[in-house]
């Protein structure tokens, strides 16, 4: 449980850089130079203490780092100017943590018990409570339809890369390969890292051959982006990520997802301190009650 809150923590500051980076980097670019960042100070670790790029788990890792950062970001960021933020945020955090526990449910066998699964539907409700749009909120610029289905895809994602990777430590566990702890963690993630950058890499390749700007570009400010690369780099995909592989190797999607979901939650308090961004009634009914689910997650069995 301490991992995962400690993901949603640096989820969150990650986010919150993230934010601002894009100010200054066109998303792709972006996305590519923070993953190059975190593979770099990962794959130091795991290549001078850890197991670097062998294993059994190996390819299971590379694959669900191909689905969850490569394809998953790639649908996330053509649902955003479609459907809005908070729309997209609803349909990715509410949808990846079920889509999660029944695939692991189908393809591992591992059922939640009725406890986990009534305060992880509580964490969900609270964070689509807290997250839809009010009527004061901006409609989409266009493309409902496909826009959600890119937030579909996107969740999915996020979710099917989870599952692989606690597939991927049940089949080192079974081959007497541990891979726990904060140690297997980094590996874990720095495995992940790869498949990541491979889809980053071959998206912006592909728009740089055809000639086309993507979805956000804008001229690049290098100058005020790096310091914004090296924060966003640090807690998402570096040590958020990490911290998000060590969950996994001690605790089910189903339950380390609806924590991991709360992240957007933990923006907001902090995104209103430091950049005065409005807090409603709504946003603290919706807050309390996933807080209260994530409580609840805790302390049941």
């Amino acid at each position: 449980m301490f991992a995962a809150l400690l993901t949603t923590l640096l989820f969150s500051f990650s986010a919150l850089s993230g934010r601002r980076l894009s100010n200054h980097l066109p998303g792709s670019l972006a996305n590519l130079v923070r993953l190059i960042l975190a593979a770099a100070v990962l794959g130091t670790y795991a290549h001078l203490y850890g197991f670097g790029v062998s294993g059994p788990a190996f390819t299971l890792l590379f694959v669900s780092g191909c689905i969850g950062f490569g394809v998953g970001d790639l649908a996330l960021f053509q649902a955003y100017p479609r459907i809005g933020t908070r729309r997209t945020m609803v349909l990715v955090q509410c949808l990846a943590a079920p889509i999660a526990a029944l695939t692991e449910w189908i393809w591992l066998g591992t059922v939640p018990s009725a406890g986990q699964a009534l305060f992880g539907a509580v964490i969900l409700s609270g964070v689509g409570v807290a997250l839809m749009p009010g009527r004061e909120d901006a409609g989409p610029s266009g493309g409902l339809m496909v826009g959600g289905l890119f937030g579909v895809l996107a969740a999915a994602c996020q979710a099917w890369g989870a599952v692989l990777s606690r597939k991927a430590y049940a089949v080192a566990a079974a081959q007497d390969f541990a891979i726990s702890g904060a140690g297997g963690g980094v590996n874990a993630a720095y495995q992940r890292l790869l498949g990541g950058l491979l889809v980053s890499g071959l998206f912006l390749l592909y728009l740089k051959l055809a000639h086309r700007p993507g979805p956000d570009a804008r001229p690049a400010n290098w100058s005020r982006a790096w310091p914004l690369v090296i924060a966003n780099g640090l807690c998402g995909p570096a040590f958020g990520v990490t911290c998000y592989q060590w969950a996994l190797s001690a605790a089910p999607t189903g339950i380390v997802l609806p924590i991991v979901a709360t992240t957007p939650l933990v923006v907001m308090p902090l995104a209103h301190f430091l950049e005065g961004d409005k807090i409603t009634l709504r946003t603290l009914l919706g807050g309390a009650l996933a807080v209260g689910g994530v409580v609840g997650l805790t302390l049941v069995r």
